[in-house]
């Protein structure tokens, strides 16, 4: 079953049109970078913009900071939002469970299927980022090494290492993404609603983050830690938000799962 979603994802003309309008703004940030010269002051705009034209290798990590906040997060709660109410709308959800397959294993194959796009879109908007990194903005670090945020110089060993952690990082904050999309798609009977119900937590999120009154729920909000992959590259390495990211990301996959899979189990399928 797993193998079957992963072919069906892979095959699928809209995964890859959705990666491509994914990894447009990078790419067309990176030309115009390259071609004006002109960045955004230190602290401004998205993270590492500001760093990549002398140290184009720094790309990557700019790139997955631009798609994280909105482009990526709408792309996983559509394809989690579909997973189970696409396959009721389309009368398909019950002939699949006809067949000898587990309400779990087919929960479970919907997840890996998520996940691996969401892994193939994280590869592939990185991979270019490189490429258009080192070809369009500047290499002057490259030779000597890559300079963390605090100043000090990074090895290439070091600056690989910590850009997979921040990628892992940046896929387990969509995992609860998806955790929240697959669980409405479970619910409802339409792509469309889940979609737009996970959408509206993460727009909540959002919106309750720049809310003084709100203080007190804003350690306990999906999108908090979002981009505390940055504090990977500073000297020493700043643990203790990415670990609180960690931790809030978990706490919402295993809760939202576990909703998801009690209600999909227990959901009468007449359509």
């Amino acid at each position: 079953m797993i193998a079957v979603e992963l072919r069906k994802m892979v095959r699928s003309r809209r995964t890859w049109v959705t990666i491509l309008l994914i990894n447009a703004l990078p790419t067309l940030v990176a030309v115009l970078l390259g071609t004006t010269d002109v960045g955004p002051r230190p602290g401004t705009g998205p993270a590492f913009l500001s760093a990549v034209l002398t140290d184009g290798t720094l790309f990557p990590l700019a790139a997955i900071a631009i798609v994280v906040p909105l482009l990526l997060p709408i792309a996983v709660a559509i394809t989690a939002g579909e997973a189970i109410a696409g396959e009721a709308q389309a009368g398909t959800l019950r002939y699949m469970l006809i067949r000898p397959v587990g309400r779990t294993r087919l929960l479970v194959a919907k997840l890996v299927s998520v996940m691996a796009f969401v892994l193939l879109t994280v590869v592939v908007v990185a991979a270019s980022a490189y490429v258009l990194g080192a070809l369009l903005l500047g290499n002057e670090q490259v030779a000597a090494g890559s300079t963390s945020i605090s100043g000090t110089s990074l090895s290439t060993r070091e600056l690989v290492l910590r850009t997979l952690l921040a990628l892992a990082y940046a896929m387990l904050s969509m995992l609860g993404v998806a955790a929240i999309a697959l669980f409405l798609s479970t619910v409802v009977d339409t792509p469309l609603a889940a979609a737009l119900g996970a959408l509206a937590v993460l727009i909540a999120s959002s919106l309750l983050l720049t809310l003084d009154a709100a203080q007190a729920l804003q350690p306990w909000l999906p999108t908090r830690y979002w981009l505390a992959f940055v504090d990977l590259f500073r000297d020493p390495i700043l643990w203790r938000d990415v670990v609180r990211g960690a931790g809030l990301q978990v706490l919402y996959v295993v809760v939202f799962l576990a909703a998801g899979w009690a209600n999909f189990t227990t959901k009468d399928i007449t359509d």
